[in-house]
C-alpha cells in the first residue's frame, strides 16, 4: 500500500512505522493528538477511485494527514460502495489501533454516509455503524465525518 503526505511526498516507511513516528514527534513537541480515519470514493466511467486518509489533529494547532489512493474497475451499487469505503477505513484503523492505545491517542472512524434518509447513502448507515462500533471504534457519520466527507473527498481525483 502506497501512502503519501498532503504535499505529495511519498511515505517510504510502512504505514504503522510512519504513524508511530508522527505520534512520537507530535507528542514530544507537546501536542495532544486525535486521529480520524476516513475513506471516500468517486466513480468515473468504469473506474472507481477510493481515497483513504489518516488525519492527525493537534488540539488547537491544526493538523496533517497521510493519504492512500486506489482505483478499481469493479462496479458497485451505492450501498456496496459505502460499505467498501467503511471496510477500507476499518482495515487501516485495525492495523493502527494498538499504536493509538499505546500512545493514548483518541481515534474515530468517519463514514461518508448521510444520516438523512432522503440520501441514497443512508441505506448503508445501519450496517456501517454496526460494523465500526462492533470493531470497538468510535464512529462519526455526516455531517460530523469530516475525515471522509472533506479530507478524503478532496483526495479523490
Amino acid at each position: 500500500m502506497k501512502w503519501r503526505k498532503f504535499n505529495g511526498e511519498p511515505i517510504k516507511l510502512p504505514i504503522t512505522a510512519a504513524v508511530e513516528s508522527a505520534i512520537r514527534r507530535e507528542t514530544d513537541a507537546g501536542y495532544k493528538l486525535k486521529v480520524c480515519i476516513g475513506t471516500d470514493s468517486q466513480v468515473k466511467g468504469s473506474e472507481t477511485e477510493f481515497a483513504t486518509v489518516i488525519v492527525f489533529l493537534r488540539e488547537g494547532h491544526g493538523g496533517f494527514m497521510f493519504i492512500h489512493n486506489e482505483k478499481t474497475l469493479q462496479s458497485y451499487s451505492i450501498k456496496e460502495r459505502m460499505l467498501v469505503e467503511v471496510a477500507k477505513s476499518i482495515e487501516i484503523a485495525y492495523e493502527l489501533c494498538n499504536l493509538f492505545t499505546l500512545y493514548n491517542v483518541d481515534m474515530e472512524v468517519h463514514a461518508d454516509i448521510n444520516t438523512n434518509p432522503a440520501f441514497k447513502s443512508n441505506d448503508a448507515l445501519k450496517e456501517a455503524m454496526g460494523y465500526i462500533l462492533g470493531m470497538g471504534f468510535a464512529f462519526k457519520a455526516k455531517p460530523e465525518a469530516f475525515a471522509s466527507s472533506s479530507c478524503a473527498n478532496k483526495m479523490v481525483n
